[in-house]
């Protein structure tokens, strides 16, 4: 609990002693905190168009991540970052540390995706696919199966110590633990074969590393689901901070129409509302109870919002038993409700040039990553030059080389190694043609000769070429072809 701190009022000209209990005219003491004490937000449960959305994207996120740990794909785990092997396989394609740049435009693409999204409809993302929205979502569906909605939530907890009190906490806890740690198993099972983590996790042979991140993944889920919640969105997110600068007036957000709801009041169904001076708005404070951050929608757009829409969906419950038009809470735009823009012409606007340009780039970088993807030659090559050169009988020079050879295909590869560059340039290594198994690298040595004679002293640009083989003589017409860059070195005579 944070420590309050003591302010003491005092008039512009006089300044009590250091020590002074109270302010010049003895009067009292203000306490004030430094920092505001959270106050638990009790989410009420919430039904209508946009809840259905949140609970299909719930089921989405956790089929594919539960589910995609346990696919197979040619005997093996179908999505597994083999941080040990430096292989990372994702359904049929092998990426080795080499593929970072993929990583990197996947990166961008998520970025740039984020920026499009925010720009058109707000915080989309926060509001149903973020995985601290999901769990929370997830969470509080167990938290309510076990304590109830949120009445009943609230007078659970203001009753003292019971027995159904410490039974139900018990039991919410102990589900929370189980969900969060099966969640960290999970998320380890793509880095260690989760069928391999299995095993381990019945006979009790579980590694030390293994161990840590289940725990230390789940007691993260578990932390922010189950008790920090909002904080997380609030407090912790940047994504809070700097959403606000993708914004601008034709940008789609949770909108509460004040000219149709204000002055807002309670009254009774069969009352009109017109003759009493009201607006649409009950003042009900559904759209508080069911936020999960617990702001009010009606005080504008703040950054607290997630974009979640359940205000929206609890409004139009309300605006249905009143008899009363729907969308009193709706997304909209501020050039629409300020001009009176039809949904059409809200939708129109929403193509403009800023969001063009961003699907634009987008587009063409996820269309330009599949190709490079799609085209990608499934052998990579990296060469090493020893540092020392040899001087072989009758003037004749030699360059040893070590050449990594990998195969990012899950097939056998046959291949042979040519060089070019300079004239009579051979390669006096005997053991060609050669086999690199699938997903598998090997070292090749390299002897390269040449009469000293026949150049100047100094480094020469050549070649090396790595082409696939399908008799040991001559390169498949189907097959792969790399090249890459080295140099021979002749020393001064």
């Amino acid at each position: 609990m944070i420590k309050p701190i003591t302010i003491t009022p005092r008039s512009p000209a006089t300044e009590p002693p250091v020590n002074s209990p109270g302010g010049p005219d003895g009067g009292e003491a203000v306490s004030q905190a430094l920092y505001e004490i959270r106050k638990k937000i009790y989410p009420r449960a919430v039904h209508g168009w946009f809840a259905n959305w949140r609970i299909a994207m719930v089921i989405f996120t956790q089929l594919l991540f539960y589910g995609t740990a346990w696919l197979e794909w040619n005997g093996r785990q179908a999505v597994l970052f083999d941080l040990a092997a430096r292989k990372f396989y994702i359904f049929g394609m092998v990426f080795w540390p080499q593929d970072f740049i993929y990583l990197a435009l996947l990166l961008i693409i998520s970025a740039l995706s984020l920026f499009l999204f925010t720009a058109v409809a707000g915080r989309l993302f926060c509001g149903y696919a973020c995985p601290q929205t999901v769990y929370t979502e997830i969470f509080l569906w167990i938290e309510r199966s076990i304590e109830g909605d949120r009445a009943q939530r609230m007078k659970l907890d203001q009753q003292p110590h019971s027995v159904e009190r410490i039974f139900k906490k018990t039991f919410k806890h102990f589900a929370w633990g189980t969900l969060a740690l099966w969640t960290g198993f999970t998320f380890v099972g793509y880095f260690t074969p989760i069928r391999d983590l299995t095993m381990e996790f019945f006979r009790t042979t579980l590694g030390p590393w293994e161990t840590f991140w289940i725990l230390f993944y789940g007691f993260a889920t578990y932390g922010n689901a189950g008790w920090m919640r909002e904080q997380v969105c609030k407090y912790m997110c940047p994504y809070a901070r700097f959403q606000s600068v993708m914004f601008d007036r034709d940008t789609l957000v949770i909108t509460y129409d004040a000219k149709r709801g204000e002055p807002r009041g309670s009254r009774s169904r069969s009352a009109d509302a017109k003759t009493a001076g009201l607006g649409d708005c009950v003042d009900c404070g559904i759209c508080v109870q069911v936020c999960p951050t617990g702001i009010d929608i009606r005080k504008g757009l703040q950054y607290e919002c997630i974009g979640c829409a359940a205000c929206i969906d609890g409004c139009n419950q309300v605006m249905d038993k009143m008899g009363y038009p729907r969308e009193l809470i709706r997304y909209t735009t501020e050039n629409a409700v300020e001009r009176g823009y039809a949904w059409k012409e809200i939708i129109r606007r929403v193509f403009r040039p800023r969001i063009l340009i961003y699907t634009a780039i987008v587009w063409t970088i996820i269309l330009a990553s599949s190709a490079a993807i799609w085209l990608r030659e499934p052998i990579k090559v990296d060469i090493i030059r020893d540092r020392i050169t040899r001087q072989g009988g009758e003037e004749q020079v030699e360059n040893v080389y070590q050449v990594r050879v990998m195969n990012t295909d899950e097939k056998t590869h046959r291949f042979r190694i040519r060089v070019t560059g300079l004239e009579d340039l051979k390669i006096l290594s005997k053991d060609q043609p050669m086999e690199i198994g699938s997903t598998a690298s090997r070292i090749v040595p390299v002897r390269l000769g040449l009469s000293a004679t026949r150049v100047a002293p100094g480094s020469h640009d050549i070649e090396f070429i790595v082409e696939s083989s399908s008799d040991g003589d001559h390169p498949s017409s189907d097959g792969f072809s790399i090249r890459e860059k080295a140099v021979f070195v002749v020393p001064r005579r």
